[in-house]
């Protein structure tokens, strides 16, 4: 038996400074594709992101604030977490540098690193970014401000942030020694870094210049991992984030099963100005430590305005939740997955956005389920016919067409060239609508002769949508479900290995009247409310007004808006009892919880609590409080949640709001 094949993907951990704009979103959205294409080949996928939380500027962010700066990453990461599960991110591990697992791996990391001579002790004075967490020499600031004498006294970094001269006491990790190696790896490896043009950055900006010992400790600021032997000195950023890639893993830890199961990585994926830190410390720093190095790194490109980066002073940041709720995860993640091409630069405008949502999902993909469902009704009563090929001269060439797109979209997927996949697969959606123009079904449902063409012109629509919502999987998390529930397919067909047209299941029923997936939207009126959200950029973001709440605590509460009593009264919460508790093949989160509500029928509620309840059994008969009016949810692509389970949860423990026996099922709860 062939043992299943890993594939371990990573993207940066954020550093919680404020709040992720679609330019930071589109790292998580790419990997998040890459994982799930990989799981769909059957592949033991692991992904993982988290969050950067040591450092000067979280202490002074803090400090500014009046709270901890544990209060403060604990409420910033709670927020990206909300953001990634709202556009359906499917992380299987999400590290916090003050996870006790990597703060005691950091520590050994640094010991062993000292220990063999590669750490040892100095002294540091150069121009430093507290923004960028970066030391620079006078060459490379971006601009010097001079004094009368013309003395250098401060200046600021590429990136623009301000830098101030530092003088310190610092431990320095002697990466010189190793710059040949790295030199004679690249050489031997000459696709670790991608695209090849950032290979070429790294050896001619940072190594041949002569490759600089890297300071790894501050005594300025405490908010860090200290060194066990001497500390006053906090291990500085690039060991602490870096090494967060194994330690999530379980490096050096009582269990590293997963170290040694997913371990070197099959791609780390991140944006271009953070390839340095990458592809010269990181290896490095893994090869001092005897590690393997990942198998790619991959430096895209930045998502950019006309005018240049997103900044809240320019009033031009753009907010994927802000876009996901109004025009739904699946347009954002379909424009961030296609209007970046790979490695490069692409520019974000809400008229290039807005005119993608109508051209290529509502005018193309939209347009073409629509009317196929239309017409399976109104020709074959609603059931999708056997497919019989070859019987108008046009079968062939969208047969041929589905076959050369499933082989480029493979290559693309394997390479995360995944703007150009999406490009395939609407050549065959374009193809597939061409197919309807060429064989006129309106016109061969006028001749009772044709009634077999214009069958098989069905079949042949099906078949091509069914490919389509297939191949779309790993990019839009919500629509291929859609698209097989409205061409009546279960979901056992969405495999994506050895993907054949001809395999379309027959006699599927499509529904009665099909819903358009992505309805045509107004320019300029979307236009409008994207430019004036983008303006809204310098607002508190909830996560900084939930630690102001606790600033005497360093466990937050979460605090929302507060709410119009109208606004209460359309929330309907009752009284349920657990008739029956189960556990979601293949799931390690949910429960599904059956439910008497007081109706005939009861209900079905799925809740992501299984870890704090090993013993669910224990659970039936009791009485809980749920939402009784939410809309209901389709998860993990074929259940259907019918509310929420009301629970409480504090210091990352979730419990179930159990209430009293005597309580009947069905009461209002007010």
């Amino acid at each position: 038996m062939t043992e299943q094949k890993t594939f371990y993907i990573t993207t940066p951990i954020y550093y919680p400074s404020g709040k992720l704009h679609i330019g930071n979103t589109y790292t998580t959205v790419l990997a998040d594709a890459a994982a799930r294409y990989h799981r769909l080949l059957n592949e033991d996928v692991y992904y993982l992101t988290g969050t950067d939380e040591h450092g000067l500027k979280i202490e002074q962010k803090a400090d500014k604030m009046g709270i901890t700066p544990k209060a403060y990453v604990d409420g910033m990461a709670s927020e990206i977490k909300a953001l990634w599960a709202s556009l359906d991110i499917t992380n299987d591990g999400f590290i916090r540098t003050t996870d006790e697992i990597h703060e005691k791996a950091i520590t050994k990391i640094f010991n062993q690193l000292l220990a063999q001579g590669d750490i040892y002790k100095g002294e540091y004075e150069g121009w430093y970014s507290v923004d960028d967490e970066e030391y620079f020499t006078e060459s490379q600031l971006a601009e010097v401000y001079r004094d009368d004498q013309g003395r250098v006294i401060g200046g600021k970094a590429p990136s623009g942030h301000e830098v101030e001269l530092v003088k310190e006491e610092s431990y320095f990790f002697a990466m010189s020694k190793y710059a040949d190696w790295l030199l004679e790896y690249y050489q031997n490896h000459p696709n670790f870094i991608q695209p090849a043009t950032r290979m070429n950055e790294m050896i001619n900006n940072f190594i041949k210049p002569g490759l600089e010992d890297l300071a790894v400790t501050r005594t300025s600021f405490k908010w860090g991992v200290p060194v066990e032997s001497d500390p006053k000195h906090v291990i500085y950023v690039w060991i602490d984030a870096l090494s967060n890639y194994i330690t999530a893993l379980g490096y050096d830890s009582e269990d590293d099963s997963k170290f040694k199961k997913y371990w070197p990585a099959n791609v780390q994926l991140l944006g271009k100005e953070i390839v340095r830190f990458h592809t010269i410390y990181w290896p490095i720093m893994l090869h001092a430590l005897g590690l393997e190095l990942p198998e790619n790194v991959i430096g895209h490109g930045w998502l950019t305005m006309k005018d240049g980066k997103m900044s809240k002073s320019k009033g031009n940041v753009v907010y994927p939740d802000v876009l996901a709720e109004r025009y739904g995860v699946d347009a954002v993640r379909y424009y961030l997955l296609r209007a970046m091409p790979f490695g490069n630069d692409g520019i974000f405008t809400p008229e290039d956005f807005v005119g993608k949502l109508n051209s290529d999902l509502a005018n193309d993909l939209g347009n073409l389920l629509n009317r196929t469902i239309a017409m399976i009704n109104k020709y074959e009563a609603g059931v999708i016919p056997s497919l019989n090929t070859g019987i108008t001269e046009f079968d062939a060439s969208l047969i041929q067409v589905t076959e050369e797109v499933i082989v480029k979209y493979n290559e693309y997927m394997q390479t995360l060239h995944v703007s150009d996949a999406l490009a395939e697969i609407w050549k065959l959606i374009a193809r597939a609508n061409k197919y309807i123009d060429e064989t006129q079904p309106w016109v061969l449902a006028k001749d009772e002769a044709n009634q077999k063409a214009l069958a098989s012109v069905m079949a042949h629509l099906a078949g091509a949508l069914r490919v389509i919502a297939i191949l779309l999987q790993p990019a839009l998390s919500r629509t291929p479900g859609e698209i097989f529930k409205q061409l009546g397919l279960a979901d056992s067909n969405l495999a994506i290995e050895q993907l054949k047209f001809e395999d379309l299941p027959t006699g599927g029923k499509v529904v009665a009247k099909g819903t358009p997936i992505f309805p045509r939207i107004d320019v300029e009126k979307e236009v409008t409310y994207i430019r004036d959200s983008m303006m809204g950029g310098g607002k508190e973001t909830a996560a900084v007004k939930k630690a102001k709440a606790t600033a005497d605590n360093d466990t937050p509460v979460i605090e929302s808006e507060l709410i119009e009593f109208d606004d209460f009264e359309k929330v309907s919460l009752k009284v349920a009892e657990i008739k029956g508790v189960s556990e979601i093949e293949k799931s390690k989160k949910l429960l599904k919880f059956e439910l008497d509500d007081g109706t005939a029928n009861g209900r079905i509620i799925l809740s992501g609590i299984k870890q704090w309840y090993p013993n669910y059994q224990e659970l039936v008969g009791k009485k809980v409080a749920f939402v009784a009016n939410l809309k209901p949810r389709t998860m993990m692509k074929k259940y259907v949640s019918e509310g929420m389970l009301l629970s409480a949860e504090k210091n990352g423990n979730v419990i179930l709001s159990i209430l009293p026996d005597e309580i009947e099922a069905g009461s209002e709860l007010g």
